[in-house]
This record gives structure tokens, C-alpha cells and sequence, in this order.
């Protein structure tokens, strides 16, 4: 047996030949690859005048468009082998739960909501608790102690990263003091 999951000897074409184009499987392809001739396309009418660390403002654009034709072409070449093959049933409900989308859903919203009032840390802490409060009642029940755990965790998470941002990068993210130091 190769390392590839075929008899020594056996072709790449003769191990698909005959299983059949997963038609929704290359429909999403195609998309993803639109998708990303669209983006390249967008990227490409950007101006590309170099900022001052040498890459212009298309450049992110460009690389994002760019991967997202490669996944593309790469998912179509899989849905014309076969589909996906040799695949686990999924794990979990059958049915979505509105709970833990309402709870990361709010987290997102609230964070946009109130970052510029309350500063970066304990809007970004906020989400994160919120968000991953969705995602434990997802997973089962829960303990009193997640609460005061997953905030402790949310600032050191947010605070890192926006000290990294405003003291070393000087890059302006929304305070609740004027000092730069929440």
C-alpha cells in the first residue's frame, strides 16, 4: 500500500475512475474560486503606492484573492475525485442551537457597540467572554466559576494586544483613560 492509500502500482486516475463529480461540492468550489478572482480583481484596482514599511494597500487584497483561488481550484480537484471521502459523521446535535449563536452573536455586537466607550480591553474582554459563553453552553453544562475565569482570561488575552498596539506599534485604539494604559 503507498503512503497515498492506493495498492503499489495503482494509478492516481485509476483509484477515481468512476466515482462521480459531488455536484454540490463543485458548486461551492466554484464559488470559493469566483470568489477569489473577484477579490484579485478588486485588489488589482487598489492603488499600489508603498506605504512606509514597502507594501502598498492592495497587498493583503491580493494575497487574500489569492489564496482563495487556490482553495477554489484545490476544492474543485477534490469534488472531480470523489468529494470528500473517508469522513467521519459529524459529532454533535443534528439541530443548530439558538443559545450559543445568540451568545456569540451578542458578544460581537456588543464589542462594536461599546469600544469606543469603554475602551478596547473590556470591550474585546467582553466579547470574549460572551463568545466563549456561547460556546460552552454548546458543549454542556456549566460551572459558576466559568465566568470569573473566562474574564480573567479575556484581559489577558486583550490587554497584551492592545499594549503591543498603543506602546510599541503607536498605533490609536479606543481607551477608557486618556494615559494609554486602558
Amino acid at each position: 500500500m503507498s503512503p497515498h492509500g492506493r495498492p503499489k502500482g495503482e494509478s492516481l486516475s485509476a483509484k477515481y475512475e468512476g466515482r462521480p463529480v459531488s455536484g454540490r461540492q463543485a458548486l461551492l468550489a466554484s464559488g470559493v474560486a469566483a470568489l477569489g478572482a473577484l477579490t484579485l480583481t478588486g485588489a488589482t484596482r487598489i492603488p499600489s503606492q508603498a506605504g512606509y514599511t514597502g507594501v502598498g494597500p492592495n497587498f493583503v487584497p491580493l494575497l487574500v484573492g489569492l489564496m482563495l483561488l487556490v482553495c477554489g481550484v484545490l476544492l474543485l480537484w477534490e469534488a472531480a475525485t470523489g468529494g470528500l471521502r473517508d469522513m467521519e459523521q459529524p459529532s454533535g446535535s443534528m439541530h443548530a442551537s439558538w443559545q450559543p449563536f445568540a451568545w456569540v452573536s451578542a458578544g460581537i455586537l456588543a464589542n462594536a457597540a461599546l469600544i469606543t466607550t469603554v475602551g478596547f480591553v473590556i470591550g474585546c474582554t467582553l466579547c470574549y467572554v460572551l463568545a466563549v459563553r456561547g460556546f460552552r453552553i454548546a458543549k454542556g453544562p456549566l460551572g459558576r466559576a466559568t465566568w470569573l475565569a473566562d474574564t480573567g482570561i479575556g484581559v489577558a488575552l486583550t490587554l497584551p494586544v492592545y499594549l503591543l498596539f498603543t506602546q510599541l506599534l503607536a498605533i490609536n485604539l479606543p481607551g477608557l483613560t486618556s494615559t494609554g494604559w486602558l
